[in-house]
């Protein structure tokens, strides 16, 4: 469901954009945790600028995700 919203965004969507697209409401909790679990995975990148769908992670670039400093 979240997936599919994500999935179909032609550019970065922000959270409160993902829940107006869901049929049903949810919970920011649970969308967080849902969010959480698909960056995780190396499914979806989460930005200043909003959340992009990854369709083949690039090894370079998640390296340097993971290297990236936290502020």
């Amino acid at each position: 469901m979240i997936e599919r919203v994500v999935k179909s965004a032609n550019q970065p969507i922000r959270r409160s954009e993902i829940k107006k697209r869901l049929k049903k409401q949810i919970m920011h909790q649970t969308l967080n945790a849902v969010l959480e679990y698909l960056e995780e995975r190396n499914m979806i990148l989460d930005t200043h600028k909003g959340i992009i769908w990854l369709d083949k992670p690039n090894a370079e670039l998640m390296k340097a995700l993971k290297e990236r400093l936290k502020v």
